[in-house]
């Protein structure tokens, strides 16, 4: 019997020590990759219109269609999606029949799980050739049950991955990816479906709930974002005080989501299939600055930086005021881009300061959290622009951009 006992502790004793060989060999003190802050006006330009030549409402069911991507588009359209699915910072680099994938995934107490994944062309999907999980190399078998195990976690259902199935085909090149791909409208809806997770559903629903309780019997056609704000973010905090600090983070995704789609007059069920059966909001118009079109620009911007980081936010806040200059739209406007900015920073704060947010924005006004547009240039042409500004980056450009954001650092909300 002790001789028993002295094996099974030698045993347990085995497994513990190769358990923190595991963990020494996996687990860093800092990211391999850094946080990006590299996305441009451009870069949302080629993705919009890559959008826009691919939409699936457009394709026939079952055609089978073609895109070429350059790597920067891989980068960054991987980037986004793993920012959003699973907190994560990656780059991407393309070679002749191979494609090399860098990720680095925040743990608790300031560590970093760093992975180098590599994928070789096959004759359908790219097979996994390299995994490396820290020091540690794995069985390339490993990389789909642990991206799995990962996004589960992270609240992203299962189904979501499903997007492999429309692949037939991806070829890979020096600098660029060619997907050959298939699909058909009953896919792209289960998979609408898949990309919201219960957890979020339900939120979403109950804060859709809420909005539309508040404004069934406000008086008027308008109603000032304040109002709204201050009720969303008062049923946030009680949604979340006894929950931990990631919660009151989706807590608070969920109310600039419900009013983001709210003032743009669009109904959850774009992305809730379900939301079909919940009580259908009054439709007002909402300002801010007594303005709807500052109200669309500041929660826009605010959604896009809770959901997949500030970067992004502030390269789409551009590219919106570049595209009104050329599309025959309303012009480039310093007004509006104060709205961008001033929404990135609320939407940022929203995750990265929860609780702080919830109770500052509980009995907040206007003035809190967007700042005075009176006197910044609006309605300029493409040429008026570049006469005037010399461009984006040109020093009368960011002269002007800095008084905004100095205004912005003044607010009451930022102090």
């Amino acid at each position: 019997m002790r001789t028993l006992i002295h094996a099974l502790a030698g045993t347990l004793l085995a497994l513990l020590l190769a358990a923190a060989l595991a963990w020494g060999l996996t687990v860093d003190d800092a990211p391999s990759v850094p946080a990006r802050d590299d996305v441009t006006a451009a870069d949302v330009d080629r993705a919009v219109a890559l959008a826009r030549r691919h939409d699936p409402r457009r394709a026939l069911p079952g055609q089978q269609r073609r895109v070429l991507l350059g790597e920067r588009d891989v980068d960054l359209l991987v980037a986004q999606a793993a920012q959003r699915a699973l907190g994560a910072h990656t780059r991407v680099r393309l070679h002749a029949g191979r494609l090399e994938l860098r990720a680095s995934l925040a743990l608790p107490a300031g560590r970093w799980l760093n992975a180098e994944v590599v994928l070789r062309q096959g004759d359908g999907l790219p097979q996994v050739e390299r995994l490396r999980v820290g020091r540690l190399p794995l069985p390339p078998a490993l990389a789909l049950p642990l991206l799995r195990r990962v996004a589960t976690q992270r609240g992203l259902p299962a189904d979501a991955l499903q997007v492999v199935e429309w692949i037939d085909q991806v070829t890979l090149t020096p600098g660029q990816v060619a997907v050959v791909y298939r699909i058909d409208r009953n896919s792209v809806r289960r998979l609408r479906a898949a990309l919201v997770a219960p957890a979020d559903r339900e939120r979403l629903q109950a804060h859709h709930s809420h909005l539309s309780a508040r404004v069934r019997d406000f008086p008027g056609r308008t109603l000032p974002l304040a109002t709204l704000m201050r009720a969303q973010f008062v049923l946030a905090a009680e949604r979340s005080r006894a929950g931990a600090d990631d919660t009151a983070a989706a807590e608070n995704r969920a109310a600039l989501l419900a009013l983001a789609l709210y003032a743009n007059h669009r109904s959850p069920v774009l992305l809730v299939p379900e939301a079909s059966a919940w009580p259908a909001a009054r439709p007002l118009g909402v300002t801010l600055r007594g303005r709807r079109d500052l109200a669309l620009h500041f929660l826009v911007s605010a959604l896009i930086a809770a959901e997949a980081g500030t970067p992004l936010a502030d390269a789409v806040g551009l590219w919106k005021e570049l595209d009104d200059t050329r599309r025959g739209g309303s012009g480039f406007s310093f007004a509006d881009l104060a709205a961008d900015r001033a929404g990135t920073r609320l939407g940022e704060a929203a995750v990265r300061e929860a609780r702080r947010l919830q109770a500052v924005l509980a009995d907040a006004d206007e003035p809190d959290f967007m700042p005075d547009v009176a006197a910044l240039p609006e309605f300029l042409s493409a040429r008026e622009f570049v006469a005037r500004y010399g461009g984006v980056g040109a020093p009368a450009y960011e002269r002007q951009t800095a008084e905004i954001e100095s205004r912005i650092d003044a607010l009451p909300l930022w102090r």
